[in-house]
């Protein structure tokens, strides 16, 4: 690299060994969340992280679990009941997928998800992780569902181990209360997690640890399904590669904005998919774009991409040489990192913007989260983009103006003869609105005088084929009824009706001058002869 210097290669070491310092907790307490396990959690951090920073279009980007692609892979493991290889299954569709992305270029699309429907999920993500942690956090066994957990929670209460319970809520203290000038130099978590171990074993608490973990390489997996599961895998590697895809782009933006680049969002997604495709095949926990351990890289004095290769190859160190140190960590300290986790994914700000927020976009946010946090994932995410798609068709829709000017009103240079009616129409012409237009037509016909009809639609902008389909039928309605039709618009809508090949837009009806419109020709005027004496105009 051309103007490398070694200020820069010090700035990247230290930055991807704080990244990594950061993400060592974070990795061990996802994995143990998912249920994979804590190597889970440190094989994807590895293998996604690695991969992410050498192919991905964000240079100083650091990829590795997160707490939404965590919650859809135990999602995975309870919907197969347990089954690692259908899990992993779902990881490899998830990251081809992601590919399929890139290669399709919809990077871009990201900024084109409603809002409110990302923020319902991120916050029911965040509710999600703090319920399924409390059990832990008070000594007891995880749940693996929400509900359960939520319908357990009294017992759980009740049956409380005091030792887990001082080492969670020392834990929360340490995340939450931490100076910034010690986290710094010391990451909060990390801080936690030494404290925490070094208490209980010297302390001899009684408490649930991770246990052991092996050192060495992972082993290859071969993800399999049958047809029997493929919608299910489908749909969660769907769910899987979406959710994969916004949270590595949303952390693209906000990288972009603290180091003031550019990132290639098409290479990111594919960078993505591979990496995920790889933990797939080595059994490790999927992932993205993680904001935290980003921020960090650059805030430590990361400047290229070799900060986030050097924080993946940090953690391949500890699991190669210091793994059997991890396995007394406590499960009540994980769960207490991974509380103030869920606490920083809870999108707050949606609550700040709510009175200034719509009905609509309240309703919409908190339908998310209620259905991500008491049914699932998917149906959350799904209902939310149903209802956002709906909600801008009825705006859309509201915003279609058809109304019938006279000579006195319509303020024109050339003005419509006696019979000749003007219907003007505004605004997008869709599916939306149709059904309108054609209630409004039947107001043409009840009036007695009309002979002719304009149809105005030089501020129409927006034209799909519904509109297309519903402006024929019109034409012909009020064309057997003996009217002459004239269609005036756009040019470029006027070239779009004559490719559509229809009988009833030809050079005769569509125009785009307003005098060609008003003062027609003289095969026009002799159209109207022949219609007013009963002939069709296929005869003609």
């Amino acid at each position: 690299m051309k103007n490398y210097s070694f200020a820069m290669l010090k700035g990247d070491i230290f930055g991807g060994l704080t990244a990594g310092v950061v993400a060592l907790p974070l990795a061990l307490a996802f994995g143990v969340a998912s249920g994979a396990g804590a190597l889970a959690g440190l094989y994807g951090a590895i293998a996604l992280g690695l991969v992410a920073a050498v192919f991905g279009g964000t240079q100083l980007q650091v990829s590795g679990p997160t707490g939404p692609m965590t919650v859809v892979f135990a999602s995975a493991l309870t919907t197969f009941g347990g089954s690692f290889q259908l899990a992993l299954a779902v990881v490899l569709v998830g990251g081809l997928l992601q590919i399929l992305f890139g290669l399709l270029r919809l990077g871009g699309l990201v900024r084109f998800i409603p809002y409110p429907v990302i923020s319902g999920f991120m916050s029911g993500v965040g509710m999600i992780i703090i319920i399924l942690q409390m059990a832990p956090f008070l000594g007891s066994a995880p749940d693996s569902s929400t509900l359960s957990a939520l319908f357990n929670l009294p017992s759980v209460i009740e049956s409380v181990r005091f030792d887990s319970m001082f080492l969670g809520s020392l834990t929360l203290a340490i995340v939450f209360l931490t100076p910034i000038k010690i986290s710094r130099f010391i990451p909060s978590p990390l801080l936690a997690l030494f404290i925490g171990t070094q208490l209980a074993v010297f302390a001899s608490l009684e408490t649930a640890v991770i246990g052991d973990i092996p050192a060495g390489l992972p082993d290859l997996h071969f993800p399999s399904f049958s047809l029997e599961h493929w919608s299910s895998v489908f749909m969660l590697g769907l769910t899987l590669a979406l959710l994969g895809s916004i949270d590595s782009l949303l952390t693209s933006l906000v990288t972009d904005s603290i180091t003031h680049t550019h990132h290639k969002p098409n290479r990111e997604l594919i960078a993505q998919g591979l990496g995920n495709i790889l933990c797939a095949f080595i059994g490790g926990l999927p992932g993205a774009g993680a904001t935290m351990r980003t921020v960090v890289n650059v805030k430590a004095g990361g400047q290229t991409r070799l900060s986030s290769v050097i924080h993946a190859l940090f953690l391949l160190l500890l699991l190669l040489e210091l793994s059997p140190l991890a396995s007394q960590i406590p499960l009540p300290v994980l769960a207490g990192v991974l509380i103030k986790v869920g606490f920083n994914i809870i999108d707050y700000r949606m609550f700040k913007l709510a009175s200034s927020s719509t009905r609509s976009e309240l309703m919409i946010m908190f339908c998310v989260l209620l259905l991500t946090v008491l049914v699932d994932l998917v149906i959350g995410v799904t209902v939310g983009v149903i209802l956002a798609m709906g909600m801008l068709t009825w705006r859309l829709a509201q915003q279609a103006d058809i109304s019938f000017e006279t000579n006195h009103d319509y303020h024109l240079t050339e003005k419509p003869g006696r019979g000749v009616r003007i219907m003007s129409i505004k605004g997008p012409l869709f599916f939306g609105s149709t059904s309108h237009m054609l209630d409004r037509i039947e107001a043409v016909d009840s009036i007695m005088d009309t002979e002719e009809v304009l149809l105005d639609c030089r501020r129409v902008d927006l034209m799909d084929l519904s509109a297309i389909v519903m402006l024929d039928e019109v034409v012909q309605y009020l064309q057997g009824r003996s009217m002459l039709v004239r269609v005036l618009v756009k040019p470029a809508l006027r070239e779009q009706l004559l490719s559509a090949k229809s009988s009833s837009f030809n050079e005769r009806i569509l125009f785009t001058s307003l005098h060609d419109a008003l003062v027609p020709d003289a095969q026009l005027q002799n159209l109207h002869e022949l219609d007013s004496m009963g002939i069709m105009q296929e005869d003609y």
